[in-house]
Parts: C-alpha cells; structure tokens; sequence
C-alpha cells in the first residue's frame, strides 16, 4: 500500500517527492510509531489531501524516532 502511495505522489510531482526511498521510510516510520494511517483510504484520496498529508509526514517526520513532530496530524490518520 505504502509502494502505491508513493507512486502516486511521485508521479504527480517528481520535483517535490523525487526521493522515493526516503519517502517510503518515512511514510512507513509515521504509520509504525504513533500515527497509524488509513493507508488504502490515502491511496485512493483526491491529489489535494494525498500531497498534503504526504509533504506534512516529510516535513514534520523526526528520522530519529519516526513520530511526528510539529502537531502534524495527517487527515488520513486513523
């Protein structure tokens, strides 16, 4: 589910997400340590919200221990 999400946002706009191993990692570090997704809800989501929660989980992602940090809270959040 994670490998689709990452194709769609990366097609989309392959300046902004062009770096798709980290953006595995870090989608899959958020949804594993404390802020689990809706991840076939987030596949599936409109581009607005995809590249929204997707460019908030980059920018907010501590590397260190994978939780949010900032009050990020994705909208495709269960």
């Amino acid at each position: 589910m994670i490998t689709t999400i990452v194709d769609r946002v990366t097609a989309k706009l392959p300046e902004t997400f062009s770096d798709r191993q980290s953006l595995e990692m870090d989608i899959t570090a958020c949804h594993a340590n404390g802020c689990k997704l809706r991840l076939a809800d987030l596949a599936e989501a409109d581009e607005f919200n995809l590249t929204h929660d997707v460019g908030g989980i980059r920018q907010n992602i501590d590397r260190a221990t994978g939780k949010l940090q900032g009050h990020c809270l994705p909208r495709y959040s269960a």
